[in-house]
């Protein structure tokens, strides 16, 4: 009778199973956002690559990061101008 309600205690306390279950849920979710980031490491990875083997597209990268344009290039701006 003892052991029976000690097996009761234990698997219904803040260690039983309801906490089993609750970080088995944590682990997939925690799995599942591993998957993810791998997913978008391997994608920053090729992204870094390509650029690095390709000078013309560095180019542009970093025309499209920073804004430059060549001293014999035009700039048009449209759409409706931010109100300030």
């Amino acid at each position: 009778m003892a052991v029976a309600i000690y097996a009761a205690i234990t698997l219904t306390g803040p260690h039983g199973v309801h906490a089993l279950m609750e970080k088995q849920r944590l682990i997939q979710q925690i799995q599942e956002r591993n998957g993810i980031d791998a997913k978008e490491n391997e994608r920053i990875k090729e992204h870094i690559k390509r650029l690095n083997d390709n000078p013309a597209e560095q180019e542009l990268e970093i025309r499209e990061r920073l804004k430059l344009v060549h001293s014999d290039e035009k700039v048009f701006i449209t759409g409706n101008p931010d109100k300030q």
